[in-house]
């Protein structure tokens, strides 16, 4: 008699849920002692409903389809030299910033989301995070392998692992996933999952996989279609695991939301380093960070916290101050890297006049009142006194490790800054929200690494500027500082067929002065 065909629900449950075993010499207390480390009360994980029902034979399948479409166009892009096509050089900038800053946590969230699966007693959540954990681990690998093209002409792409666990602002998201790594598995999903893969990716992905495609770089758009396909199951798992835990004792909500409230405002400044991408280093621009923000945030994330309130959740603490940023955040990023140019793997530069009617456009209440004069400033200093760079080295937050850059939300003209105090040591914040964080958790916080307390303490290479950047493999004059004095900009003229014109005009301002 022949066997009886399974159902596709029966098969899933053969290939996953079945494989679980019940342990007859250990007590499950030791097997999983994280489960109930974090106070999270789980009654019965069988009702935990997985996302996407993808077996292991299914999810290679599926997955190797995705490579061949994914590697036949990075292929056809470095054979058609499509580094060539894209808007300006200034755009590769932006992608030296993501593979720096970026894929590395990609590699992190592959690792962390094994060590999670590890710690989770039921089965359901572990077929989840192998599955998410192999999809991490696939992401960095494409991503390394899409931008490798840019790698051959431009510079700042070498070393970009060592520079990831070294540079001052790199520090920024490598401590996000630090701290993720270092709580309870489900602190680690809450922070990943849902905080930043739910409620924060699309700032990240839509919007820089748009400014790809806007200045023809079409391998980037192609690994990040690629990947989008995985951070849609991403996010609706992230969506379960909230609602798993919500749903399964009530004595759960307070430590989510507490949850909540530490990742969104971690998560909130991690992506500071977009909006700067967005506002200034993309030649064609899609949308402003302030759009990008009332749109995924405000309208889809309000939209996300409306339902949730049935479980008692509300909106993210400080999130109104995340509303009031928006109209700052990305001019005081790019000022600051713009001082501090030296001393970063990629080159800034000031806005161009049209740029700068793009952004009164877009920011018509804030950027001509505060940020203009300020561009226009160091524009005439350059011209007249050389380019100016800032040699000294910045405070930075003991949360979040962003220098002391931002604003009270009501005053654009102070720095926010706040302080505690705890072992008779003094520590610093940029904003209410990361002092908070802090005084949660100081014995986490106070281990901080900072790059710049380290660096005075001579260990990063020496105290010196030439002795950091050669800790940091990073070429002076060639890797960082002014764009239009960079190598980067007089290979493009030169490949473009402009180096000729663009001397003569050189030339010929110098002689109308």
């Amino acid at each position: 008699m022949a066997a009886k065909r399974l159902s596709l629900r029966e098969k899933y449950q053969k290939f996953t849920r079945d494989l679980a075993w019940e342990p007859s010499y250990q007590k499950r207390s030791d097997i999983f002692p994280q489960t109930e480390f974090e106070g999270i009360h789980i009654h019965d994980w069988d009702k935990w409903e997985d996302p996407f029902r993808l077996t292991v034979d299914a999810y290679w399948k599926y997955q190797a389809e995705k490579e061949r479409k994914l590697y036949a166009i990075i292929d056809a892009f470095s054979q058609n030299n499509g580094q060539l096509n894209v808007t300006d050089a200034r755009y590769v900038n932006a992608l030296k910033l993501f593979l720096t800053g970026v894929s590395p946590l990609e590699y992190a969230a592959h690792r962390g989301f094994a060590m999670a699966g590890r710690q989770f007693d039921g089965v359901g959540p572990q077929v989840a995070c192998q599955m998410q954990s192999i999809d991490e681990l696939r992401h960095v690998q494409t991503q390394i392998h899409t931008i490798s093209q840019y790698n051959k002409y431009f510079n700042g792409f070498h070393d970009w692992n060592h520079m990831h666990q070294r540079v001052w602002y790199l520090s920024v998201p490598k401590s996000f996933f630090d701290d993720a790594m270092s709580a309870g598995p489900f602190e680690f999903v809450t922070a990943i999952s849902f905080s930043f893969e739910y409620v924060l990716t699309n700032l990240l992905f839509m919007p820089f996989m748009s400014g790809a495609a806007y200045n023809g770089d079409m391998a980037t758009v192609t690994f990040g279609f690629s990947a989008q396909s995985d951070e849609s199951r991403h996010m609706t798992l992230g969506l379960e695991v909230i609602k798993f835990m919500l749903e399964q004792d009530e004595r759960n909500v307070p430590i989510v939301q507490k949850w909540i409230d530490k990742w969104f405002w971690r998560g909130y400044r991690l992506l500071s380093l977009v909006s700067m991408m967005m506002d200034y280093m993309l030649p064609k621009r899609v949308m402003s960070w302030k759009e990008a923000w009332e749109m995924y945030f405000e309208e889809n994330g309000g939209a996300l916290f409306e339902d949730l309130s049935r479980y008692g959740i509300r909106m993210p603490k400080y999130w109104e101050v995340s509303v009031k940023e928006k109209e700052h955040l990305s001019h005081q990023l790019w000022a600051t890297f713009h001082n501090f140019g030296h001393a970063a793997a990629f080159h800034t530069w000031i806005p161009e006049e049209s740029e700068m009617q793009w952004l009164s456009e877009k920011y018509p209440d804030t950027f001509d009142k505060y940020y203009r004069p300020r561009f226009e400033f160091w524009r005439q200093h350059t011209e007249e006194k050389g380019r100016w760079y800032n040699n000294t080295l910045p405070m930075l937050c003991q949360t979040c490790q962003i220098p002391m850059l931002f604003t009270e939300p009501d005053d654009p003209t102070q720095i926010c800054y706040r302080s505690s105090e705890y072992n008779g040591e003094k520590y610093h914040f940029c904003s209410d929200g990361c002092k908070d964080i802090f005084d949660d958790e100081p014995e986490k916080f106070v281990q901080s690494w900072l790059p710049v307390h380290q660096i005075y303490q001579g260990n990063c290479g020496g105290a010196s500027i030439p002795e950091v950047l050669e800790y940091y493999h990073l070429v002076d004059g060639q890797d960082n500082k002014e764009y239009l004095e960079s190598d980067d900009r007089a290979n493009w003229l030169r490949w473009k067929g402009m180096a000729d014109a663009e001397a003569d005009r050189e030339v010929r301002a110098v002689v109308n002065e």
